[in-house]
């Protein structure tokens, strides 16, 4: 979990922080949707889940080879990396202390 200890003497310090925290989830969330729609296309294609893909498929199995491969396992790589950011970001604790200027 992150701990956001804010120090400031600006009094909407916090609502500041929290309001462009928001817009990074946002727009992880615009991008975690691009690449569900991405996975899902292969998962059609092949009639196959990722989770599936992952543990017995190799390029030679794919219609696109190498190319279909690498772009599938990227967009898998890819949610997982978001989907951790947002995991991390929504799970965020604000600690707002207002010293005196």
């Amino acid at each position: 979990m992150i701990r956001l200890e804010i120090q400031s003497d600006f009094e909407d310090a916090e609502s500041l922080i929290r309001s462009a925290v928001c817009s990074e989830i946002k727009r992880l969330e615009i991008g975690l949707g691009r690449t569900d729609r991405e996975i899902r296309k292969f998962e059609d294609k092949y009639g196959i889940s990722s989770d599936m893909f992952v543990r017995e498929y190799a390029a030679e199995d794919l219609d696109g080879g190498d190319d279909e491969y690498v772009s599938w396992m990227g967009e898998i790589r890819i949610r997982r990396r978001i989907a951790e950011e947002l995991n991390r970001l929504k799970e965020t604790e604000y600690v707002t202390q207002r010293i005196s200027a």
